[in-house]
């Protein structure tokens, strides 16, 4: 059986090392507040706040280390109360995606582009992708069990010798299936 550990991700953001010195100043750090699954990141202690047309979040986490781009991550439902209707992207693929104004300590931010819904995913070490047959870009069929057990279907597989196994949904999913951080799906296919 192909057991893989979930990881709901909240909404949050990757900021570029120039937007983390507009929003905070100037030559500033990051601080960790705790790692996450995959080896590297981590969730900042550091928020900011990012404002859509209709709506406003404060308290955004941001994940580190910088990103080339500065994207942020929501779930179908906060796009709705931002105002908006990003597309479901693979993280990174941000073109003629929605802008956004994120506001610091420092200062504020308007990206032009760079508002996604992240696609369902799981992040797979080359050797647990090769002990399972699985190739990078692999679309695969995942179940969840429990009292709200679904199947989620076009589950994206990201291979790199940088990952550890993890299966990335967002709030929404999460809340659909019933499930938590630290839960386990079964790929069937």
């Amino acid at each position: 059986m192909k057991q893989v550990p979930i990881g709901v991700s909240a909404r949050h953001i990757h900021l570029s090392l120039e937007h983390i010195e507009r929003l905070f100043g100037e030559g500033y750090q990051l601080n960790v507040l705790k790692d996450l699954s995959q080896p590297g990141q981590y969730a900042a202690a550091e928020t900011v706040a990012v404002v859509g047309p209709k709506g406003r979040f404060d308290k955004v986490r941001i994940l580190g280390p910088a990103r080339g781009k500065t994207q942020l991550e929501v779930s179908r439902s906060d796009a709705f109360a931002l105002g908006m209707n990003p597309p479901v992207r693979e993280s990174g693929h941000t073109e003629g995606t929605p802008g956004i104004t994120v506001i610091g300590p420092a200062g504020q931010v308007d990206i032009e582009e760079g508002v996604i819904v992240a696609a369902r995913h799981i992040h797979f070490h080359t050797d647990d992708a090769a002990r399972w047959g699985i190739a990078d870009k692999q679309l695969l069929t995942v179940k969840v069990e429990g009292e709200r057990a679904l199947i989620f279907e076009k589950v994206l597989a990201r291979v790199s010798d940088q990952f550890a196994l993890d299966m990335h949904i967002d709030t929404d999913e999460a809340n659909a299936a019933g499930v938590k951080t630290g839960d386990v799906a079964v790929i069937l296919s």
